[in-house]
């Protein structure tokens, strides 16, 4: 949004002032019209919009801003969702009750997303959130090319089995968490995670994803309207998926409660 419309201008029932502040040079108004909110901004001010005026403006573009890059990142992570990514388990178990367990390290998980998520303009970062002598939390963040992210967080204790010394504790526990945790923002899991033998839930049709996420921006009751709408099969192909839509929906409406 790089000006006011007609209709916003006749909200704010602007005005002409007098000014008699010295004008931009070309190299400065080049490099402010370049940003959205300068440009926006000093439209405003040539239409002698008060400070109030310019204020709920800019904060009424900033808004639209912000959900317009919440849509954009749906929109990509369902693509990304759509292409059905799979972990393989490199690893085994060599001794304790899990013996012979297959399971993925840390760069198997890297190694497997990565790839899907830069295609959609997706990317992770860790943090070490909490870094305490007993616990260590770690929050993982899906972060979009358009601005908006997501953020996931896990603690525990330090693992001092495996006759580990202190740093092998914290360094095992914190591989842990980021690995659980990309896993979690991601919604992936390794091949046979918590299948008991069954075949891995079906792929979720893109089209379909989209906009059920579309409809969980706006909130519970909008989901749940949107959900109602749909066939009795889309309902059923969009079931693993559920737990990720209402945490979206919850997470909408708190933010709506506390604007």
């Amino acid at each position: 949004m790089n000006a006011t419309t007609t209709a916003e201008a006749a909200v704010l029932d602007l005005e002409p002032i007098e000014r008699t502040a010295q004008p931009l040079t070309v190299q400065q108004a080049g490099a402010l019209a370049a940003q959205p909110h300068t440009s926006l901004m000093l439209s405003l001010m040539d239409r002698g919009a008060s400070l109030d005026q310019i204020e709920r403006m800019m904060d009424l573009a900033e808004r639209n801003e912000k959900r317009e890059a919440e849509k954009a990142y749906n929109a990509a992570f369902a693509a990304f969702k759509a292409e059905a990514v799979r972990i393989v388990k490199g690893r085994k178990v060599t001794d304790g009750p899990l013996r012979g367990k297959e399971y993925a390290e840390l760069h198997d998980v890297v190694d497997a997303v990565t790839p899907a998520l830069s295609r959609h303009g997706l990317s992770t970062a860790w943090k070490l959130t909490r870094d305490e002598k007993d616990w260590l939390e770690v929050t993982c963040t899906l972060k979009h090319v358009g601005g908006h992210s997501e953020s996931v967080s896990m603690g525990g204790p330090p693992d001092a089995g495996g006759a580990k010394n202190a740093l092998q504790a914290r360094a095992s526990t914190k591989s842990y968490l980021e690995r659980y945790t990309l896993k979690a923002i991601c919604g992936v899991a390794e091949g046979g995670d918590d299948t008991d033998g069954n075949p891995p839930a079906a792929v979720v049709p893109l089209e379909l994803l989209a906009a059920a996420r579309e409809a969980a921006m706006g909130g519970w009751a909008a989901l749940s309207k949107h959900i109602k709408g749909l066939s009795p099969a889309d309902r059923a192909a969009l079931e693993p998926e559920s737990y990720a839509l209402k945490k979206a929906a919850k997470a909408a409406d708190e933010k709506g409660a506390a604007a």
